[in-house]
Protein backbone atom coordinates (compact mmCIF):
# COMPACT_ATOMS: atom_id res chain seq x y z
CA UNK A 1 0.00 0.00 0.00
CA UNK A 2 1.42 3.36 -1.05
CA UNK A 3 1.19 6.24 1.43
CA UNK A 4 2.01 9.73 0.33
CA UNK A 5 1.74 12.99 2.19
CA UNK A 6 0.32 16.15 0.63
CA UNK A 7 3.67 16.97 -0.91
CA UNK A 8 4.18 13.59 -2.64
CA UNK A 9 6.80 12.43 -0.12
CA UNK A 10 6.78 9.34 2.05
CA UNK A 11 4.75 10.05 5.19
CA UNK A 12 6.46 9.90 8.56
CA UNK A 13 5.10 7.67 11.30
CA UNK A 14 3.04 9.20 14.06
CA UNK A 15 0.16 11.66 14.05
CA UNK A 16 -0.95 14.75 15.87
CA UNK A 17 -4.45 15.66 16.98
CA UNK A 18 -6.31 16.73 13.87
CA UNK A 19 -8.64 19.60 13.19
CA UNK A 20 -10.33 17.90 10.28
CA UNK A 21 -11.65 20.09 7.49
CA UNK A 22 -14.61 18.51 5.73
CA UNK A 23 -17.08 20.52 3.69
CA UNK A 24 -19.73 19.33 1.26
CA UNK A 25 -20.83 21.55 -1.63
CA UNK A 26 -24.06 20.70 -3.49
CA UNK A 27 -25.08 22.16 -6.84
CA UNK A 28 -28.82 22.54 -6.34
CA UNK A 29 -29.45 22.75 -10.08
CA UNK A 30 -27.73 19.50 -11.07
CA UNK A 31 -27.78 17.60 -7.77
CA UNK A 32 -23.96 17.19 -7.92
CA UNK A 33 -21.87 17.06 -4.74
CA UNK A 34 -18.21 17.99 -4.31
CA UNK A 35 -15.97 18.08 -1.26
CA UNK A 36 -13.16 19.95 0.47
CA UNK A 37 -11.13 17.62 2.71
CA UNK A 38 -8.03 18.36 4.75
CA UNK A 39 -6.48 19.24 8.09
CA UNK A 40 -6.53 22.79 9.41
CA UNK A 41 -3.49 22.30 11.66
CA UNK A 42 -1.43 20.98 8.77
CA UNK A 43 -2.89 23.79 6.67
CA UNK A 44 -3.58 21.63 3.59
CA UNK A 45 -6.65 20.34 1.77
CA UNK A 46 -7.78 18.72 -1.48
CA UNK A 47 -10.89 19.18 -3.58
CA UNK A 48 -12.84 16.08 -4.63
CA UNK A 49 -14.94 16.22 -7.83
CA UNK A 50 -14.83 20.02 -8.23
CA UNK A 51 -17.46 21.89 -10.21
CA UNK A 52 -16.39 24.19 -13.03
CA UNK A 53 -17.18 27.19 -10.84
CA UNK A 54 -14.24 26.78 -8.45
CA UNK A 55 -14.67 30.05 -6.55
CA UNK A 56 -16.52 28.49 -3.55
CA UNK A 57 -13.59 26.10 -2.84
CA UNK A 58 -11.06 28.89 -3.06
CA UNK A 59 -13.11 31.10 -0.75
CA UNK A 60 -13.58 28.33 1.83
CA UNK A 61 -9.90 27.39 1.75
CA UNK A 62 -8.94 31.01 2.34
CA UNK A 63 -11.48 31.35 5.14
CA UNK A 64 -10.15 28.22 6.86
CA UNK A 65 -6.50 29.15 6.33
CA UNK A 66 -5.54 26.08 4.30
CA UNK A 67 -3.61 25.65 1.07
CA UNK A 68 -5.11 23.54 -1.70
CA UNK A 69 -2.63 20.84 -2.73
CA UNK A 70 -4.55 18.63 -5.16
CA UNK A 71 -7.69 17.57 -6.96
CA UNK A 72 -9.16 14.06 -6.67
CA UNK A 73 -11.60 12.89 -9.32
CA UNK A 74 -13.79 9.87 -8.66
CA UNK A 75 -14.22 9.51 -12.43
CA UNK A 76 -14.63 11.37 -15.71
CA UNK A 77 -17.95 13.11 -15.22
CA UNK A 78 -20.62 12.91 -17.90
CA UNK A 79 -23.21 15.34 -16.55
CA UNK A 80 -21.16 18.40 -15.62
CA UNK A 81 -17.90 20.11 -16.45
CA UNK A 82 -15.18 19.57 -13.87
CA UNK A 83 -13.15 22.40 -12.40
CA UNK A 84 -9.95 20.35 -12.33
CA UNK A 85 -8.60 22.20 -15.37
CA UNK A 86 -9.11 25.60 -13.78
CA UNK A 87 -7.51 24.49 -10.52
CA UNK A 88 -4.55 23.05 -12.42
CA UNK A 89 -4.06 26.01 -14.77
CA UNK A 90 -4.82 28.83 -12.36
CA UNK A 91 -3.44 27.37 -9.13
CA UNK A 92 -0.97 24.67 -10.17
CA UNK A 93 -2.80 21.79 -8.47
CA UNK A 94 -2.04 18.21 -9.53
CA UNK A 95 -5.04 16.17 -10.68
CA UNK A 96 -5.42 12.62 -9.37
CA UNK A 97 -7.53 10.16 -11.41
CA UNK A 98 -7.50 6.44 -12.23
CA UNK A 99 -5.47 5.63 -15.38
CA UNK A 100 -8.47 3.85 -16.94
CA UNK A 101 -9.95 7.29 -17.53
CA UNK A 102 -7.27 7.78 -20.22
CA UNK A 103 -7.04 11.51 -19.61
CA UNK A 104 -5.39 13.81 -22.14
CA UNK A 105 -3.80 15.96 -19.44
CA UNK A 106 -0.95 15.42 -16.95
CA UNK A 107 -2.24 13.44 -13.95
CA UNK A 108 -1.29 11.56 -10.83
CA UNK A 109 -2.55 7.95 -11.14
CA UNK A 110 -4.95 6.67 -8.50
CA UNK A 111 -4.38 3.04 -7.60
CA UNK A 112 -6.38 0.78 -5.25
CA UNK A 113 -5.08 1.19 -1.71
CA UNK A 114 -3.13 4.37 -2.48
CA UNK A 115 -3.35 6.73 0.51
CA UNK A 116 -2.86 10.48 0.45
CA UNK A 117 -2.05 11.90 3.89
CA UNK A 118 -2.94 15.46 4.85
CA UNK A 119 -1.51 15.56 8.34
CA UNK A 120 -3.38 12.87 10.30
CA UNK A 121 -6.18 12.86 7.70
CA UNK A 122 -5.76 9.88 5.37
CA UNK A 123 -7.64 9.55 2.08
CA UNK A 124 -7.48 6.03 0.63
CA UNK A 125 -8.50 5.01 -2.88
CA UNK A 126 -10.98 2.17 -3.41
CA UNK A 127 -11.46 1.20 -7.07
CA UNK A 128 -15.24 0.93 -7.61
CA UNK A 129 -15.93 0.49 -11.36
CA UNK A 130 -19.41 0.13 -12.78
CA UNK A 131 -20.64 3.62 -13.48
CA UNK A 132 -17.40 4.03 -15.42
CA UNK A 133 -14.36 1.69 -15.61
CA UNK A 134 -12.09 4.23 -13.88
CA UNK A 135 -14.48 5.04 -11.04
CA UNK A 136 -12.94 5.26 -7.57
CA UNK A 137 -14.31 5.96 -4.11
CA UNK A 138 -12.31 7.45 -1.25
CA UNK A 139 -12.35 6.49 2.40
CA UNK A 140 -11.35 9.22 4.85
CA UNK A 141 -9.79 8.47 8.25
CA UNK A 142 -8.75 10.77 11.08
CA UNK A 143 -5.74 8.82 12.34
CA UNK A 144 -5.38 11.04 15.37
CA UNK A 145 -8.48 9.23 16.61
CA UNK A 146 -8.55 5.85 14.82
CA UNK A 147 -7.11 4.05 11.83
CA UNK A 148 -10.55 2.98 10.63
CA UNK A 149 -12.41 5.08 8.04
CA UNK A 150 -14.70 7.77 9.35
CA UNK A 151 -16.50 8.34 6.06
CA UNK A 152 -16.50 7.32 2.41
CA UNK A 153 -16.85 9.60 -0.61
CA UNK A 154 -18.67 7.19 -2.91
CA UNK A 155 -18.87 9.37 -6.01
CA UNK A 156 -21.25 7.85 -8.56
CA UNK A 157 -21.28 4.33 -7.15
CA UNK A 158 -23.49 4.23 -4.05
CA UNK A 159 -26.10 6.93 -3.47
CA UNK A 160 -28.48 7.59 -0.61
CA UNK A 161 -31.34 5.24 -1.44
CA UNK A 162 -30.06 4.21 -4.86
CA UNK A 163 -27.02 3.17 -6.90
CA UNK A 164 -25.33 4.52 -9.99
CA UNK A 165 -26.33 4.21 -13.63
CA UNK A 166 -24.28 1.48 -15.35
CA UNK A 167 -25.14 2.45 -18.95
CA UNK A 168 -23.24 5.66 -19.71
CA UNK A 169 -19.76 4.30 -20.46
CA UNK A 170 -20.04 0.58 -21.25
CA UNK A 171 -22.73 -1.95 -22.15
CA UNK A 172 -25.41 -1.78 -19.43
CA UNK A 173 -25.10 -5.39 -18.25
CA UNK A 174 -21.31 -5.18 -18.16
CA UNK A 175 -21.48 -1.96 -16.14
CA UNK A 176 -24.11 -3.37 -13.79
CA UNK A 177 -22.07 -6.51 -13.12
CA UNK A 178 -19.00 -4.42 -12.24
CA UNK A 179 -21.12 -2.11 -10.09
CA UNK A 180 -22.52 -5.07 -8.15
CA UNK A 181 -18.99 -6.13 -7.17
CA UNK A 182 -18.04 -2.53 -6.30
CA UNK A 183 -21.02 -2.10 -4.01
CA UNK A 184 -20.08 -5.32 -2.22
CA UNK A 185 -16.62 -3.84 -1.72
CA UNK A 186 -18.13 -0.72 -0.13
CA UNK A 187 -20.35 -2.88 2.07
CA UNK A 188 -17.21 -4.28 3.70
CA UNK A 189 -17.03 -0.98 5.55
CA UNK A 190 -18.46 -0.82 9.08
CA UNK A 191 -22.07 0.27 9.60
CA UNK A 192 -21.05 3.52 11.29
CA UNK A 193 -19.03 4.79 8.32
CA UNK A 194 -20.73 7.88 6.93
CA UNK A 195 -21.67 7.86 3.24
CA UNK A 196 -21.28 11.01 1.16
CA UNK A 197 -22.34 10.51 -2.48
CA UNK A 198 -21.49 12.33 -5.68
CA UNK A 199 -25.14 13.10 -6.37
CA UNK A 200 -28.36 13.79 -4.53
CA UNK A 201 -31.93 13.94 -5.86
CA UNK A 202 -32.26 16.07 -8.98
CA UNK A 203 -29.53 14.26 -10.89
CA UNK A 204 -30.16 12.02 -13.90
CA UNK A 205 -27.70 9.49 -12.47
CA UNK A 206 -30.26 7.71 -10.31
CA UNK A 207 -34.04 7.81 -10.28
CA UNK A 208 -34.62 6.69 -6.70
CA UNK A 209 -31.99 8.63 -4.80
CA UNK A 210 -32.87 10.69 -1.76
CA UNK A 211 -32.48 14.44 -1.49
CA UNK A 212 -30.70 13.79 1.81
CA UNK A 213 -27.07 14.77 1.44
CA UNK A 214 -25.55 11.86 3.38
CA UNK A 215 -26.27 8.54 5.06
CA UNK A 216 -24.32 5.70 6.68
CA UNK A 217 -23.20 2.37 5.31
CA UNK A 218 -25.35 0.65 7.92
CA UNK A 219 -28.52 2.52 7.00
CA UNK A 220 -28.02 1.84 3.29
CA UNK A 221 -27.24 -1.81 4.02
CA UNK A 222 -30.64 -2.10 5.71
CA UNK A 223 -32.85 0.14 3.61
CA UNK A 224 -31.36 0.74 0.15
CA UNK A 225 -33.53 -1.42 -2.16
CA UNK A 226 -30.72 -2.15 -4.61
CA UNK A 227 -28.46 -3.43 -1.83
CA UNK A 228 -31.23 -5.76 -0.68
CA UNK A 229 -31.20 -7.73 -3.94
CA UNK A 230 -29.94 -11.21 -3.23
CA UNK A 231 -27.93 -12.05 -6.35
CA UNK A 232 -25.82 -10.43 -9.03
CA UNK A 233 -28.25 -11.47 -11.76
CA UNK A 234 -31.15 -9.89 -9.87
CA UNK A 235 -29.14 -6.69 -9.43
CA UNK A 236 -28.14 -6.58 -13.10
CA UNK A 237 -31.74 -7.12 -14.21
CA UNK A 238 -33.06 -4.40 -11.90
CA UNK A 239 -30.29 -1.93 -12.76
CA UNK A 240 -30.75 -2.30 -16.50
CA UNK A 241 -34.51 -2.75 -16.65
CA UNK A 242 -35.54 0.89 -16.94
CA UNK A 243 -35.29 3.15 -19.98
CA UNK A 244 -33.39 5.95 -18.27
CA UNK A 245 -33.12 9.24 -20.11
CA UNK A 246 -29.69 9.78 -21.64
CA UNK A 247 -28.72 13.45 -21.86
CA UNK A 248 -27.73 14.45 -25.41
CA UNK A 249 -24.52 16.16 -24.29
CA UNK A 250 -22.97 13.19 -22.45
CA UNK A 251 -20.25 12.55 -25.04
CA UNK A 252 -19.39 16.26 -25.26
CA UNK A 253 -19.10 16.64 -21.49
CA UNK A 254 -16.98 13.49 -21.16
CA UNK A 255 -14.70 14.69 -23.97
CA UNK A 256 -14.25 18.09 -22.32
CA UNK A 257 -13.48 16.48 -18.95
CA UNK A 258 -11.08 13.94 -20.41
CA UNK A 259 -9.40 16.33 -22.83
CA UNK A 260 -6.88 19.12 -22.35
CA UNK A 261 -7.51 21.32 -19.33
CA UNK A 262 -10.34 23.79 -19.69
CA UNK A 263 -9.54 27.22 -18.30
CA UNK A 264 -11.68 30.01 -16.91
CA UNK A 265 -14.64 31.26 -18.97
CA UNK A 266 -14.63 34.62 -20.67
CA UNK A 267 -16.78 37.34 -19.14
CA UNK A 268 -20.32 37.81 -20.43
CA UNK A 269 -20.77 40.82 -22.66
CA UNK A 270 -23.79 42.75 -23.84
CA UNK A 271 -24.62 42.25 -27.50
CA UNK A 272 -27.30 43.59 -29.85
CA UNK A 273 -29.95 41.24 -31.19
CA UNK A 274 -29.16 39.51 -34.46
CA UNK A 275 -31.49 37.25 -36.39
CA UNK A 276 -28.76 34.63 -36.75
CA UNK A 277 -28.46 33.94 -33.02
CA UNK A 278 -30.05 31.13 -31.06
CA UNK A 279 -31.76 32.94 -28.19
CA UNK A 280 -32.34 31.31 -24.83
CA UNK A 281 -34.87 33.25 -22.78
CA UNK A 282 -34.13 32.46 -19.12
CA UNK A 283 -36.86 34.67 -17.65
CA UNK A 284 -39.94 33.22 -15.89
CA UNK A 285 -42.47 31.58 -18.21
CA UNK A 286 -45.08 34.31 -17.72
CA UNK A 287 -42.59 37.00 -18.73
CA UNK A 288 -41.78 34.96 -21.83
CA UNK A 289 -45.36 34.38 -22.99
CA UNK A 290 -46.26 38.05 -22.64
CA UNK A 291 -43.39 39.19 -24.88
CA UNK A 292 -40.23 37.57 -26.22
CA UNK A 293 -37.77 37.58 -29.09
CA UNK A 294 -39.27 35.77 -32.11
CA UNK A 295 -37.90 32.24 -32.26
CA UNK A 296 -36.51 32.28 -28.70
CA UNK A 297 -36.56 29.16 -26.53
CA UNK A 298 -37.66 29.60 -22.93
CA UNK A 299 -36.04 27.66 -20.07
CA UNK A 300 -36.50 29.66 -16.84
CA UNK A 301 -33.32 29.71 -14.78
CA UNK A 302 -35.42 29.92 -11.61
CA UNK A 303 -36.70 26.38 -12.17
CA UNK A 304 -35.11 23.13 -11.04
CA UNK A 305 -32.76 21.33 -13.41
CA UNK A 306 -32.20 24.38 -15.59
CA UNK A 307 -28.85 23.21 -16.95
CA UNK A 308 -30.12 19.73 -17.79
CA UNK A 309 -33.26 21.04 -19.50
CA UNK A 310 -31.31 23.63 -21.48
CA UNK A 311 -28.89 20.92 -22.60
CA UNK A 312 -31.81 18.91 -23.96
CA UNK A 313 -33.29 21.70 -26.07
CA UNK A 314 -30.34 23.79 -27.33
CA UNK A 315 -28.58 23.01 -30.60
CA UNK A 316 -25.16 21.46 -29.78
CA UNK A 317 -22.26 23.76 -30.53
CA UNK A 318 -24.41 26.73 -31.59
CA UNK A 319 -23.60 30.15 -30.06
CA UNK A 320 -26.28 31.06 -27.53
CA UNK A 321 -27.51 34.55 -26.70
CA UNK A 322 -29.15 34.96 -23.28
CA UNK A 323 -32.30 37.01 -22.78
CA UNK A 324 -32.56 37.75 -19.05
CA UNK A 325 -34.51 40.05 -16.75
CA UNK A 326 -31.32 41.55 -15.33
CA UNK A 327 -27.58 41.03 -14.99
CA UNK A 328 -27.79 38.74 -11.97
CA UNK A 329 -30.22 36.43 -13.76
CA UNK A 330 -27.96 36.38 -16.82
CA UNK A 331 -24.86 35.51 -14.76
CA UNK A 332 -26.70 32.71 -12.96
CA UNK A 333 -27.88 31.29 -16.28
CA UNK A 334 -24.38 31.51 -17.74
CA UNK A 335 -22.86 29.71 -14.77
CA UNK A 336 -25.40 26.91 -15.00
CA UNK A 337 -25.05 26.61 -18.76
CA UNK A 338 -21.27 26.34 -18.55
CA UNK A 339 -21.68 23.66 -15.87
CA UNK A 340 -23.29 21.34 -18.44
CA UNK A 341 -20.87 22.13 -21.25
CA UNK A 342 -22.75 24.93 -22.99
CA UNK A 343 -19.70 27.12 -23.38
CA UNK A 344 -20.55 28.95 -26.62
CA UNK A 345 -22.19 31.97 -25.00
CA UNK A 346 -22.39 34.86 -27.45
CA UNK A 347 -23.49 37.24 -24.70
CA UNK A 348 -26.52 38.87 -23.11
CA UNK A 349 -29.04 40.59 -25.35
CA UNK A 350 -29.24 44.33 -24.92
CA UNK A 351 -32.77 45.76 -25.47
CA UNK A 352 -34.06 42.64 -27.28
CA UNK A 353 -37.23 42.99 -29.39
CA UNK A 354 -39.99 41.28 -27.37
CA UNK A 355 -42.55 41.37 -30.16
CA UNK A 356 -43.90 37.81 -30.06
CA UNK A 357 -46.50 36.50 -27.60
CA UNK A 358 -48.08 33.20 -26.64
CA UNK A 359 -51.50 32.57 -25.16
CA UNK A 360 -51.44 30.40 -22.02
CA UNK A 361 -54.42 28.13 -21.37
CA UNK A 362 -56.07 27.57 -17.99
CA UNK A 363 -57.32 24.09 -17.06
CA UNK A 364 -60.96 25.10 -16.90
CA UNK A 365 -60.58 26.66 -20.35
CA UNK A 366 -58.96 23.45 -21.61
CA UNK A 367 -62.01 21.45 -20.60
CA UNK A 368 -64.20 23.51 -22.92
CA UNK A 369 -61.63 23.55 -25.74
CA UNK A 370 -61.45 19.76 -25.68
CA UNK A 371 -65.22 19.44 -25.58
CA UNK A 372 -65.41 21.68 -28.66
CA UNK A 373 -62.60 19.81 -30.44
CA UNK A 374 -60.79 23.13 -30.82
CA UNK A 375 -57.24 22.12 -29.83
CA UNK A 376 -54.74 19.29 -29.98
CA UNK A 377 -53.20 18.39 -26.58
CA UNK A 378 -49.58 17.25 -26.36
CA UNK A 379 -48.44 15.64 -23.11
CA UNK A 380 -44.75 16.54 -22.74
CA UNK A 381 -43.95 14.44 -19.65
CA UNK A 382 -41.81 11.30 -19.57
CA UNK A 383 -43.32 7.90 -20.33
CA UNK A 384 -43.49 6.67 -16.73
CA UNK A 385 -45.40 9.81 -15.72
CA UNK A 386 -47.86 9.43 -18.59
CA UNK A 387 -48.43 5.75 -17.77
CA UNK A 388 -49.84 6.80 -14.39
CA UNK A 389 -52.62 8.76 -16.11
CA UNK A 390 -53.11 10.91 -19.19
CA UNK A 391 -55.82 13.00 -20.85
CA UNK A 392 -57.82 10.92 -23.36
CA UNK A 393 -56.94 11.80 -26.94
CA UNK A 394 -53.70 13.60 -26.05
CA UNK A 395 -50.49 12.89 -27.95
CA UNK A 396 -47.31 12.03 -26.10
CA UNK A 397 -44.00 13.71 -27.00
CA UNK A 398 -41.56 14.44 -24.14
CA UNK A 399 -40.46 18.08 -24.25
CA UNK A 400 -36.82 17.06 -24.80
CA UNK A 401 -37.75 15.41 -28.12
CA UNK A 402 -39.87 18.20 -29.54
CA UNK A 403 -37.13 19.89 -31.56
CA UNK A 404 -36.78 16.69 -33.56
CA UNK A 405 -40.49 15.87 -33.82
CA UNK A 406 -42.23 19.25 -33.62
CA UNK A 407 -42.59 19.34 -37.40
CA UNK A 408 -45.18 16.57 -37.09
CA UNK A 409 -47.46 19.03 -35.33
CA UNK A 410 -48.98 22.30 -36.42
CA UNK A 411 -52.07 21.34 -38.42
CA UNK A 412 -55.28 23.32 -38.40
CA UNK A 413 -55.64 23.30 -34.61
CA UNK A 414 -53.65 25.14 -31.94
CA UNK A 415 -51.45 22.84 -29.84
CA UNK A 416 -51.85 22.92 -26.05
CA UNK A 417 -48.81 21.63 -24.15
CA UNK A 418 -49.27 20.12 -20.69
CA UNK A 419 -47.01 18.44 -18.12
CA UNK A 420 -47.26 17.80 -14.38
CA UNK A 421 -46.90 21.33 -12.99
CA UNK A 422 -46.53 23.68 -15.97
CA UNK A 423 -42.73 24.05 -16.07
CA UNK A 424 -42.02 21.71 -18.99
CA UNK A 425 -45.20 22.78 -20.79
CA UNK A 426 -43.78 26.29 -21.07
CA UNK A 427 -40.48 24.99 -22.46
CA UNK A 428 -42.35 22.79 -24.93
CA UNK A 429 -44.55 25.65 -26.13
CA UNK A 430 -41.48 27.79 -26.78
CA UNK A 431 -39.91 25.02 -28.89
CA UNK A 432 -43.08 24.60 -30.94
CA UNK A 433 -43.58 28.34 -31.32
CA UNK A 434 -40.01 28.70 -32.62
CA UNK A 435 -40.92 26.06 -35.22
CA UNK A 436 -43.95 28.08 -36.34
CA UNK A 437 -46.61 26.15 -34.43
CA UNK A 438 -49.49 27.93 -32.67
CA UNK A 439 -48.57 26.63 -29.21
CA UNK A 440 -50.40 27.41 -25.98
CA UNK A 441 -48.98 26.14 -22.67
CA UNK A 442 -50.82 25.17 -19.51
CA UNK A 443 -48.62 27.02 -17.01
CA UNK A 444 -50.74 26.70 -13.86
CA UNK A 445 -51.09 23.04 -12.90
CA UNK A 446 -51.01 20.01 -15.12
CA UNK A 447 -52.27 16.47 -15.46
CA UNK A 448 -52.21 15.85 -11.69
CA UNK A 449 -54.41 18.91 -11.13
CA UNK A 450 -56.61 17.82 -14.04
CA UNK A 451 -57.16 14.49 -12.27
CA UNK A 452 -57.77 16.15 -8.91
CA UNK A 453 -60.54 18.22 -10.50
CA UNK A 454 -62.36 15.02 -11.36
CA UNK A 455 -61.63 15.05 -15.10
CA UNK A 456 -61.17 11.73 -16.81
CA UNK A 457 -57.75 10.22 -17.45
CA UNK A 458 -56.50 6.90 -18.79
CA UNK A 459 -53.84 4.87 -16.98
CA UNK A 460 -51.59 2.55 -18.93
CA UNK A 461 -51.95 -1.05 -17.83
CA UNK A 462 -49.10 -3.46 -18.47
CA UNK A 463 -49.80 -7.10 -19.28
CA UNK A 464 -50.47 -9.08 -16.13
CA UNK A 465 -51.27 -6.07 -13.94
Amino acid sequence: MTRLNAFGKTAEAGATVARVLFRQFVDDDLGCASYLVGDEDAGVAVVVDPAYAVEPYLAEAERRGVRLVGVLETHTHADHISGHGRLALEHGLPVHIHPAAEPEFPFEPLEPGRTLELGPVAITTVHTPGHRPEHCSFTVADRSRAAEPWLVLAGDSLFVGDAARPDLAVAPREGASALYASLRELLRLEDGVELYPGHVAGSLCGAGMSSKASSTIGFERRFNPLLALSSEEEFVTESTGGAAVRPPNVERVVALNRGPWLGAPTALRSIPFSSGLEVLDVRPALAYVFGHVPGALNVPVEGSGFGTKAGFVLSPGEPVAIHASDGAEAELAARRLRAVGVLELAGVLEDPPASERLTPVALDELEQLLEDGAVEVVDVREADERDAGYIPGSRHIPYRLLRATGGLLGGDLPVVTICETGARAGIAASILSAAGVDARPVLAGGVATWQARGNSTIAFRRCGT
